[in-house]
């Protein structure tokens, strides 16, 4: 059993403060931390995120504040602004009762102004990004020189951001005699070089990684071709409809492309990553935390810190480059005793990584087919008739004079019904083929059928002699012109179903436009999908975009209209 709270050396406020958050009893890294840092010991803490480590090292730290000694006495670094932020209000919630110990917290991305006035009201503690804590170091603005405890949260994260001169910088340039308590989820080679150089004896403590595993997360996967994940993730939202989710991509660009494709299609999402401006990450993040943002699509930086308890389901558009990430991106739903869902894309070079991860989290994934378009149909209805029955279940308006006036016109109740579906139910999309990746099996079995034609071959080719072969020659090749021909004809019919022109509108940037603005337009004032419009160009003046032959004369009906303030004009070309 670990401690309880009530039973550690601390201040009656802390204690209180705890209580007020209905805590108990500590988890198994505040069990082992808390103590040895409450006697001043350095620490090197190996946690995940989701494990309360937090509180092992805000605890010690609001123990150890001289709240007579206006200079700023702790200082823990995180590596983005989400967790730095997130670090401070958990600090807030354990100084509740004590009002005379002073918190503030600096990022980048905020106002200096608003910055240099909180640290004039003397922090006695500071929570901070790396590269802006140097900066008020370089402008005078911050004082370290008592600083008496540093922690460095997600301190692993900070070396794969690059900052690792600025850890250096704040190590060498803070008091020697400073506690120093690094916490990582894993440990590199810098985190026990600075154990050696700037730590002093170190404590080790280790939480093992089981005790992250989330039971009532459902992990699945798709074996796909790294080229149709796009086309397959349009498959899997629609078939699983979820109402709030995070898709985890590996680099900014791949963020970035899935944002803008989502967008294309008239779906709610919108991108996290570490290039955005602080005004853009606070608007994405309040319309996740809202709901009116359905999909968030992020990096793993970006997401730290990221503390939303309605998520279900996460997407993996590409395994993590390692299994502590995996788990730290699944753990982001199945939160609160709920249930979750995390579905992985795994392409062939990515078998052996897959593996590794199901090694590491001692289970195995699921593999599921890829939806076809009669399945997800049957799911959309399925989720649509639960709708429909919770609303007549919980239902109590009457609107019988309104129904009565429909039948007084001559409509029957089923016909009122079925358009009321028809305007609830999801429009039918045109989805792209997706062929599964062949298996090291289908190389096999296609490697042995070639050796058995061969053989095949060999043997008549020495039975029928010079003249048969000859003649089964000739018959051979005209059977493969025949099929080769059949197949191209087939081809073009294809192509000729999914045709697409080339279309210009007189607006773009300059005017505003973003992609989901054009696509809402369209549907909402010529009725026209998604399925509709191909890609979207958009340059200052003018937008370039692909529109289905068969929608091209419901552009005709938007000539002239004024939409952003602009009276439309559009140009179309076969390709």
């Amino acid at each position: 059993m670990n401690t309880l709270f009530t039973d550690l050396q601390i201040k009656e406020e802390t204690k209180k403060a705890i209580e007020a958050l209905g805590l108990v009893e500590t988890t198994d890294i505040q069990h082992h931390a808390i103590p040895l840092m409450l006697e001043k010991k350095d620490l090197i803490g190996q946690a995940q995120t989701g494990t309360g480590k937090t509180f092992a090292f805000a605890i010690p730290m609001i123990e150890h504040i001289d709240t007579d000694n206006k200079n700023i006495q702790g200082l823990v670094i995180c590596p983005t602004r989400e967790l730095t932020l997130q670090v401070y209000k958990e600090f807030l919630k354990l100084a509740k009762f004590n009002k005379q110990i002073k918190i503030t917290s600096i990022y980048g991305g905020e106002s200096y102004q608003k910055q240099f006035r909180a640290l004039k009201e003397n922090p006695q503690i500071v929570v901070a990004t790396p590269g802006r804590s140097i900066d008020h170091l370089n402008r005078g603005t911050i004082d370290l020189s008592h600083l008496s405890m540093l922690i460095m949260d997600e301190a692993d994260e900070m070396l794969k951001m690059g900052f690792q001169d600025d850890l250096e910088t704040l190590l060498k340039d803070t008091p020697q005699d400073r506690q120093t308590a690094l916490f990582s989820a894993t440990i590199p080679a810098f985190i026990k070089e600075v154990a050696k150089k700037y730590q002093k004896t170190p404590e080790i403590i280790k939480i093992k990684t089981q005790s992250l595993t989330v039971d009532k997360i459902d992990q699945f996967y798709y074996m796909i071709k790294k080229s149709d994940r796009d086309q397959l993730l349009l498959r899997a939202l629609d078939f699983y409809n979820p109402s709030s989710a995070i898709i985890f991509a590996n680099t900014k660009r791949d963020v970035d492309h899935l944002a803008a494709f989502l967008q294309k299609y008239s779906y709610e999402a919108d991108a996290l990553h570490g290039d955005l401006k602080q005004s853009q990450r606070d608007y994405v993040m309040n319309r996740f935390r809202s709901g009116r943002l359905s999909l968030l699509i992020a990096t793993d930086v970006a997401a730290r810190g990221l503390d939303v308890s309605h998520i279900d389901m996460v997407f993996n558009y590409e395994l993590p480059f390692e299994d502590e990430i995996y788990v730290h991106r699944i753990g982001r739903t199945g939160r609160a005793g709920l249930s979750g869902k995390s579905i992985s894309f795994v392409y062939p070079s990515m078998r052996g990584k897959l593996f590794m991860i199901e090694k590491f989290i001692k289970q195995q994934m699921v593999e599921l087919e890829i939806p076809t378009l009669i399945e997800i149909k049957q799911k959309q209805e399925e989720t649509l008739f639960e709708q429909i029955k919770h609303e007549t279940d919980t239902n109590e308006a009457n609107y019988e004079m309104l129904i009565s006036k429909f039948v007084e016109l001559g409509y029957d109740k089923d016909d009122i019904i079925s358009a009321l579906i028809e305007k609830l139910s999801v429009q039918s999309k045109a989805y792209e083929d997706i062929s599964k990746p062949r298996t090291r099996q289908d190389y096999a079995q296609k490697s042995d059928s070639s050796k058995s034609r061969s053989r095949n071959r060999s043997r008549n080719d020495s039975k029928g002699g010079s003249r048969d072969s000859s003649k089964g020659g000739s018959r051979d090749s005209s059977q493969r012109n025949s099929r080769s021909n059949s197949r191209d004809s087939g081809n073009r019919g294809s192509d000729s179903g999914n045709q697409y022109y080339s279309a210009t509108i007189n607006i773009g940037k300059n005017d505003g436009l973003r992609a989901p603005h054009l696509v809402d337009y369209f549907k909402k004032n010529a009725d026209m999908y998604p399925k509709n419009i191909g890609d979207i160009n958009i340059s200052d003046d003018h937008t370039d975009f692909e529109i289905h032959v068969k929608a091209v004369k419901r552009l005709d009906q938007l000539n002239d209209k004024v939409f952003k303030g602009r009276k439309l004009k559009f140009k179309i070309t076969k390709k």
